[in-house]
């Protein structure tokens, strides 16, 4: 029996989801070393999306080199070493494109909608001016996001596919 390069559905696996990382995140517990914000104040969308992709980058980053260390201990016979990990993660992070990992920004933004429509995270009501460069005219206000009572009661597999549960997909 053979197994798929490829899952049927959803494409290839990431080490967490973006619904995951944006419910942790706006609960303040800061998943996988990113910033712990104050659940009751929020965070702007643009932050969200910034720390997303920052995150994975670092655990995509981290994940590759303890392979690569196992792979090179294991061809020379000795034990693994922590240390090269951790300067082979700094290595692999640095020559990471942004854009490479991750969701684009739009497509993060068409799932914030969704979730939204659910009713899963809401405006704080509070705002910060945004401003493009000095030469252009001001940009819209920032808004603050929190999470609600009913996407704190949201279950993993809604938070995994939004689009489903919102639709009622099969």
């Amino acid at each position: 029996m053979t197994l798929p390069l490829k899952p049927s559905r959803g494409g290839f696996l990431r080490p967490f989801g973006c619904g995951w990382f944006i419910r942790e995140f706006l609960l303040g517990k800061g998943p996988y070393e990113s910033p712990k914000i104050k659940p009751e104040v929020g965070v702007p969308q643009a932050d969200i999306f910034h720390h997303y992709k920052m995150t994975l980058m670092r655990v995509t980053a981290l994940d590759r080199a303890t392979r690569a260390e196992e792979k090179r201990a294991r061809r020379e016979k000795r034990p693994i070493n922590p240390e090269n990990i951790g300067s082979l993660a700094v290595k692999y992070l640095d020559r990471m494109p942004y854009k490479a990992q991750g969701c684009r920004y739009h497509s993060f933004i068409v799932y914030f909608s969704t979730i939204q429509r659910l009713g899963w995270v809401e405006a704080t009501g509070q705002e910060e001016p945004s401003s493009f460069q000095e030469h252009y005219p001001p940009g819209q206000p920032r808004k603050y996001f929190r999470l609600t009572k009913a996407g704190k009661k949201a279950n993993d597999a809604a938070w995994a596919n939004p689009h489903r549960f919102l639709y009622g997909e099969d």
